[in-house]
Order: structure tokens, then sequence, then C-alpha cells
């Protein structure tokens, strides 16, 4: 007599319900932080790109006269201003300057922290953080009281080492030393955040593998470009960024440290040219077009950026 043989069903088939709810669970988690993220931003930039298509001033805010779709009038007005170019241009040199600074400050003292005692370390670490902690307003007010021309110590300092030239001297007046003043005051208080990521990018390195490749006879140098630093680029991709983002959309420094934008303009940066227009020339439609391209150029360094790793191999 033949027995039977029970039928086997598909393990495949039986889990692919399972499958799929586990393809949409790690959403379910994230919904929370996503409804937050919607409520802070995304509506807010539907708000911003939204006024930025009416001519929209005082007169309509106070109802005196109705809204006015203009459609892309506004960007059109922009991108034809020879002002609005020259303000770019300001903010892509001073962003990228900044950056740069940043990185190479905060890369160096990571590198340095690494070779420290402890207790110094430790030093370095509450100094930096205690700079990176300190208000915008804050830093700004103490770096201009330092090079005013008159009480500043920077000043006293100099002339009392034989530069007498500096008697005096006004570091806000000119454009590019307004900017270098200015850029030195946002390097002073974001490398912090840098040393500290590079730091602990650099020390989750596992020893072995640079011991291995000392034995092998490979220089310092050659460990640091070819073990460390490719080791280190998905976190030196969160900080450059970070960075960019902090540095292109800088307001607070510039405003207060060139008294709104420097003499005739010539420090002026997207976010306080965009201020300017909304709240001081109360274009709140011309501001709001300002901001928008801001925020498209932010995305667009961003993605570039980002692309480019991916082209390398990076997983992010």
């Amino acid at each position: 007599m033949a027995t039977q043989v029970p039928a086997v069903g598909r393990p495949a088939a039986a889990t692919r319900p399972g499958r799929r709810r586990g393809r949409f669970e790690h959403w379910f988690y994230l919904s929370p932080a996503l409804v937050v993220l919607a409520a802070l931003l995304v509506y807010p930039l539907y708000q911003l790109v939204l006024v930025s298509l009416y001519d929209y001033r005082q007169a309509q805010v106070s109802g005196a006269q109705p809204l006015r779709f203009i459609g892309f009038d506004n960007y059109a007005t922009l991108l034809g201003d020879p002002r609005f170019w020259g303000v770019l241009g300001n903010t892509v040199v001073f962003a990228a300057a900044c950056v740069v600074g940043t990185l190479l400050v905060g890369g160096a003292l990571a590198v340095l922290a690494t070779r420290l005692r402890p207790w110094v370390r430790t030093v370095l670490f509450l100094t930096a953080l205690g700079a990176w902690a300190t208000p915008a307003v804050t830093g700004s007010a103490v770096w201009l009281f330092l090079f005013d021309p008159t009480l500043g110590l920077v000043n006293q300092v100099l002339v009392g080492v034989g530069l007498e030239g500096f008697a005096g001297h006004s570091w806000t007046y000119e454009k590019w030393s307004a900017f270098g003043l200015v850029g030195a005051e946002v390097i002073w208080c974001s490398f912090p955040f840098v040393m500290v990521t590079l730091y602990a990018g650099i020390t989750s390195i596992p020893e072995e593998v640079v011991e291995a490749a000392r034995l092998d006879g490979a220089s310092t140098l050659r460990i640091a470009h070819s073990i460390m630093l490719p080791m280190l680029r998905p976190v030196l991709a969160i900080v450059t960024i970070q960075s960019i983002i902090w540095d292109f959309k800088i307001f607070t420094q510039i405003y207060i440290m060139t008294g709104g934008g420097g003499i005739s303009g010539q420090n002026m940066v997207l976010n306080v040219y965009g201020y300017q227009q909304a709240f001081a020339a109360s274009q709140y439609g011309l501001g709001s077009a300002i901001g928008v391209i801001t925020s498209l150029l932010l995305l667009a360094i961003t993605l570039v950026y980002l692309r480019a790793l991916r082209r390398n191999g990076e997983v992010l």
C-alpha cells in the first residue's frame, strides 16, 4: 500500500506577506519624525514658494490692496538684477572659504587630539565645545570688541609689537578684511563640531589595520592617504554637507559684525539681502524668492556632492 506523502508548501510564498510587512515596518517607526519634519519644514517651504509667486508688499499685508498673482516675475527681477549676482558671488566665495577653513582647522585639531594625553585632550574638547555653544550674537559681539579700532585688544597688541599702522585700524571698513574677520568668527564657532566628529571617526578605525600597514612598510602619509582617508569619507561627507549648509545661510555674524552688510552693501550675502528686501523694503514676495533660490542652491550642492561620493563607491 502506497504511503501518501503530504504536500510540502513553499516557504517563500508563505512568507511573502511577512516580507511585505517588513518592507514598510521602518516607515512605521519613522512616521512620528516624518510628521514633525513635515510640520516644521514642508509647510513653511510651501508657504515660502507660495508667497514668492505674488506681489506681496506692506499694502497687501495691511489689507489695503488685494494680492496679485505675478507668477515668476520676482525670480525674473532677481535674475536680471546685477546686484543679486554680486551678492550670490559674495555668498559662494565666503561660504567656500569658511567650509575649507573649518575642515582644515577641525581636521588638524582632531589629528592632534589623538596624540595628546587624556587630560590635555579633555581640556581641548571642553574649550572647543565652549566656543561651539556660544550663541552667534554673543560671539559676534565679543569678536567685534576684540577687533575694535580704538579699544580692541588685537590692535593694541599689534601696536605694542611695533606695527604702528594698526593704530585705529578698522577691520570692517575694507570688504575682504571684513569678510576675513567674519569668516574667522564663523570658523571659530564651527570647527568644534568637525573636530569632535572626525576624532570619533579616527578613533573608530581598527588599530590592526594601521599596524598591518606599518608592518608592510607604509609611511605615515601613505597610511593617512590610502587607509584612514577612505575610511573617513562617510564622516567627512557629513561634516562637509553640514558646514556647507551652515556657512551658506550665514546671517547673524554678517548682520552684526558688518552693520547689516557693510559699507554700501559690500559684505552682503543672500540671507542678509533677502532680509533687507523682505523687511526693510517690505517686498515680501521678492524676499521669499531669494529664500527659495537659496534653498534650491543648497539642495543642488548637496545632491552633487552626494552623487560624487556614490560614483566613488561610498555608501551613506
